[in-house]
């Protein structure tokens, strides 16, 4: 059956498209900042972080104090969620200690897996087969990432690979916890309530764990501008980061989020290409076009399906039929149904 491309090219899912790499660049950007730092032996993980959470707080914490209602979830929900990003965030980090930048890009695609079998188990998300092709394809995509790094040399072995691959594992899986974890709380929830209380509690993580591992490091800072900016700019990126996910998430699934990060490892690339003229093998762009490929398979992979299923709600709400399966099974579990937006994060 010929796909008819202007029910594929939906308003929702060019959003997708638009935002999660929009997402994407915001991360890089995260990546080049601690690129900086690192160079000038700044190594404070979890500060970076911090900063991050104290604009969500002020930002989102002040809109819950002037609403002046309840929470719709309970308290604690959120203080296990602050304590998986938290470390989440700390490990990914950490492991590039010990193993090669290859190596975590590679393992981090463990968190693709984690959060469609959790989607599926928790919020009985239905992936249909143009779907599951559509990750096949991105994740293909970064294994070629993988084979370009060894065919030009590139790849570090690392002080201790096992030790570092076992961290990423780790990390990757809390991402896909906390990213469905998200994901509930944004559809069964409020956005601004889930970015205030993260910030809150992800917040309280920090500054513990910051006077526990790195209060001698960020002693031994020279701040000058040179250190400031760098810092302070990680942090406005993840806050932006944090602040649009869940519109991905309430928008296209935890899912569709993760697979949009992938091209963050390309858009290095071209940023290595034009700024610092730094010459890359040729896989990485076939590596590129896979991965958006992948992307747009999964965006648009079940539209006709759903539409064939129920033709009559196609044309009556057109809206709804747009959303992703993941939205549809969020609003399915949804007790109250309060919830106005995502879900995620990272």
């Amino acid at each position: 059956m010929a796909m008819d491309f202007r029910k594929f090219w939906t308003r929702n899912m060019l959003i997708g498209l638009g935002l999660g790499q929009f997402l994407s660049l915001l991360i890089t950007s995260t990546g080049f900042t601690s690129s900086e730092l690192a160079k000038k032996g700044i190594n404070a993980p979890t500060s970076q972080s911090f900063l991050n959470y104290v604009f969500l707080v002020i930002v989102y914490g002040s809109i819950l104090l002037y609403r002046r209602k309840p929470l719709k979830a309970k308290w604690y929900y959120y203080i296990i969620l602050g304590l998986v990003d938290v470390e989440a965030n700390f490990l990914v980090v950490k492991a590039y200690q010990y193993t090669s930048l290859t190596s975590v890009m590679l393992l981090d695609c463990w968190s693709i897996p984690c959060v469609m079998l959790l989607t599926w188990i928790f919020l009985k998300t239905k992936y249909r087969f143009l779907k599951i092709t559509g990750v096949i394809v991105c994740i293909a995509g970064l294994v070629l990432v993988v084979f370009s790094d060894v065919h030009a040399g590139d790849r570090a072995g690392g002080s201790n690979p096992r030790k570092g691959d076992t961290i990423v594992f780790a990390g990757a899986t809390l991402y896909a916890i906390s990213n469905v974890s998200e994901e509930f709380l944004i559809k069964n929830a409020d956005r601004v309530e889930l970015m205030g209380m993260l910030g809150l509690f992800g917040g309280i993580v920090s500054a513990i764990q910051i006077s526990v591992l790195e209060r001698n490091e960020l002693k031994s800072i020279h701040w000058s501008a040179g250190a400031a900016l760098p810092f302070v700019g990680f942090s406005v990126a993840m806050f932006m980061f944090y602040s649009l996910v869940p519109v991905l998430l309430k928008i296209n699934g935890s899912t569709m989020l993760n697979l949009s990060l992938l091209t963050s490892d390309m858009w290095a690339v071209v940023i290595r290409i034009f700024a610092y003229h730094e010459k890359v093998d040729w896989m990485y762009f076939v590596a590129f076009g896979a991965v958006t490929v992948g992307i747009l398979i999964y965006s648009g992979g079940d539209k006709d399906e759903d539409e064939d299923q129920h033709p009559l709600n196609s044309a009556e709400d057109p809206p709804r039929i747009k959303q992703d399966e993941e939205a549809k099974s969020g609003n399915s579990s949804r007790g109250t149904g309060a919830g106005s937006s995502k879900t995620w994060v990272a």
